[in-house]
């Protein structure tokens, strides 16, 4: 079956942003010029094709990340639009994993903000190339040159606008053209679907050739005709100007800079037109490597249908009509409903029972999938998020995807004895569909806990097992997720040995405890002479790791150690995997208790926007939660207080803000780090669980 649009032709993108930055406003007309949808839905009506969810229409924000594909001048579209808010991060990973390019959100008025910051970090770790779009243009106090200037000093990020806006606020009316030199007005009977170009109003000329001059000096790295021309003073063709500014958005050095206002329909085809023209096609993509799991080799799989198959699962979730859909994105091959496929990293045979192109909740069945697709797939039992698919003859494991620890945990019980075997598979289903999403029974506690990445998150979490799985639950208060670590240096020995008559245990090993702040678990064999055989030293590991789940202080998981295996022995008869795994056990948990062990307790970054006259109550309340203030900046409309402060102490701290504020403040809080309590707090914190327990 032929290919229905050559692969130079296809775009795999994401849209992504700060929340409330209009990710889901700008989709939502990408459907509607493409003729996608036929009327614009709207974030704040709750009629947003993309927000499909129960719980994104009520609160107004993106939850899940919802695939779709469109049209837009022979070029097949594919968009994933991601959420903005940080406690669903990981759907912007595991987004930004299987992406060709990205188009990043500011707003015109709120700048660089702090997801911005960490969206913009994960698109570096991919090295993915990026356009972006200001926002909001035709909000009071929008300012484009502030935005500009805050991506290149916040984020490094090399901006270059080719547009420049005809005013701001009620007096945006268009956009300049650096490249054709032309003014573009939009027409406001016809929601924007039309537009008039036109010569650059004279008061704008003198600024708007000063803008396409950085502009020429910029691409001049990567065109020598556009080197020349600059040198010379000439004029520079707009098909010269494209060509160099593709080359440079591949090479990720250059991100080119648009504006407009996607609520008043402004600037949005013109923004396709750019992601048509310099964001990459999946030949543009170097060949994704992966080991091959048998020889262990590193292996490659071109862009190419001719490829052999391999696909990325990068999403998994529960719909009520077909079950399980996993997510995937094909990097090589093709493949047709029905046909089998092996998960390189268990071995098992999978079949694609149903391939499915994904317009939000929309399903449409298709027959075949060829490279560079994104596409939803029914049948599969036994693949995770992270998996690789493949050919069963040329089988090959891609890079795996990493996922952030939670940071809060709350129980959570069945309501009645009907709840507990729903509670049990609605509490798996979750966590398949989500890695940051973990389950965990505390055994001393008697408790199940989940835990996530922020109190929205496992609010919504809750709201779904209520809607989609009928499940009756009860939750108790938010608990941090505190870790354990120690502080100093300590040799430490552990034995077990059992003779019961007949063939017995035997397990000896010494161990040197480190801290290792940042560096989370160091394993290090160290003997010589082989005291300890060979065979047994990967089941010391194991018993470390196993005991590193439970730390002397609170029960709360070990991290940031360095242990090294320096001596122990064996017996030729009774030494067995079992004994060396807990004689470590036994090691490790009597170093870590006499190595001055502390708690470490979750950091959030802050960040507060409101009006100057509440700064003195707002920092006073940071004070009293803790907080170390970080800095105050000045926008057009607001002031900005950056602080730091334990996520202890920031529970309920939006109610308490818009008490402070009158409603007039928002925030944003996002893990930043863990750090040492003091021994007061430890005292506290270890005296109110033994009082739990008691």
């Amino acid at each position: 079956m032929p290919r229905e649009f050559p692969l130079e032709k296809t775009r795999n993108i994401g849209i992504a942003a700060h929340i409330d930055a209009g990710k889901t406003t700008l989709t939502e007309r990408v459907l509607y010029y493409t003729g996608k949808v036929h009327r614009m839905g709207e974030v704040h009506e709750g009629s947003a094709v993309m927000d499909w969810m129960e719980q994104e229409r009520e609160r107004g924000i993106t939850i899940t990340s919802a695939a779709t594909t469109c049209f837009w001048k022979d070029h097949c579209i594919n968009i994933i639009d991601t959420p903005g808010h940080v406690d669903f991060t990981v759907e912007v990973e595991r987004s930004l994993r299987v992406l060709d390019g990205v188009v990043a959100l500011f707003c015109g008025v709120g700048g660089v903000e702090p997801q911005s910051e960490t969206v913009w970090r994960q698109a570096d770790h991919y090295r993915i190339p990026r356009l972006a779009f200001i926002n909001k243009m035709d909000r009071v106090g929008a300012d484009f040159q502030n935005v500009v200037r805050m991506m290149s000093e916040r984020l490094g990020a090399n901006a270059v606008p080719i547009q420049h806006p005809i005013g701001s606020g009620e007096l945006f009316t268009g956009v300049i053209d650096l490249i054709s030199m032309k003014a573009i007005f939009y027409d406001e009977e016809s929601l924007g679907a039309s537009f008039t170009e036109a010569e650059i109003p004279r008061d704008l000329m003198e600024e708007s050739k000063e803008a396409r001059e950085k502009l020429l000096g910029s691409l001049a790295d990567y065109d020598e005709e556009i080197l020349h021309h600059v040198v010379d003073g000439a004029d520079v063709g707009e098909e010269t100007i494209h060509t160099a500014l593709r080359k440079a958005v591949l090479d990720v050095a250059v991100v080119p800079v648009l504006c407009g206002a996607a609520f008043r329909n402004k600037g949005v085809q013109q923004l396709l037109d750019a992601v048509v023209g310099y964001l990459p096609n999946p030949l543009n993509i170097p060949p994704v490597t992966g080991l091959n799991p048998f020889t262990k080799k590193e292996e490659e799989r071109p862009p190419s249908d001719e490829a052999p198959f391999s696909a990325l699962v990068f999403k998994v979730m529960t719909d009520p009509y077909v079950g399980r859909l996993h997510y995937i994105r094909i990097y090589s091959g093709v493949v047709r409903s029905g046909s089998q496929v092996v998960n390189a990293g268990n071995r098992r045979k999978e079949r694609l029972q149903r391939i499915l192109r994904m317009h939000a909740n929309k399903r449409e069945d298709i027959d075949e999938i060829r490279t560079g697709d994104i596409v939803a797939i029914v049948g599969l039992k036994h693949s995770a998020t992270g998996d690789t698919l493949c050919d069963p003859k040329h089988s090959v494991q891609l890079e795996m995807m990493h996922f952030p620890e939670p940071v809060i945990s709350v129980a959570i019980e069945p309501k009645t004895k009907a709840d507990e075997v729903k509670l049990s598979e609605a509490l798996q289903r979750l966590s398949e569909e989500d890695p940051t999403f973990h389950v965990r029974l505390d055994k001393e506690m008697g408790q199940t806990l989940i835990s996530g990445m922020g109190e929205l998150h496992l609010e919504v979490l809750v709201d779904r097992m209520l809607r989609e799985f009928k499940v009756g639950a009860n939750v108790g208060r938010p608990q941090v997720a505190y870790k354990e670590t120690i502080t100093t240096s300590y040799r430490s020995e552990g034995k077990f040995i059992r003779q019961s008559g007949g063939k017995g245990q035997y397990g000896h090993v010494v161990l040197e405890l480190e801290p290792a702040p940042g560096e989370g678990f160091i394993f290090e064999n160290r003997i010589t002479g082989g005291a300890v055989p060979k065979q047994y030293i990967p089941y010391v590991e194991d018993g470390i790791k196993e005991s590193m789940g439970c730390g002397p202080l609170g029960g709360y998981p070990v991290i940031d150690i360095r242990v090294n295996l320096v001596d122990g022995s064996s017996h030729e008869v009774d030494s067995t995997d079992l004994a060396f795994r807990i004689a470590a056990g036994i090691a490790f948990n009597d170093g870590v208790k006499k190595a001055n062990p502390v708690l470490l307790e979750p950091i959030m970054s802050l960040e507060v926007v409101l009006p100057l006259e509440y700064v003195g109550d707002v920092i006073n309340d940071i004070n009293m939660r803790r907080g170390k203030l970080e800095g105050m900046d000045q926008r057009a409309d607001a002031q900005v207080i950056a602080a730091q402060a334990p996520l202890s102490d920031l529970f309920g701290y939006a109610t308490a803000l818009r008490s402070l504020t009158q409603g007039r403040a928002i925030y944003t809080m996002q893990f930043s780090h863990y750090s040492q309590m003091s021994p007061e707090m430890i005292a506290e914190k270890l005296g109110h669980i033994r009082g739990l327990v008691h």
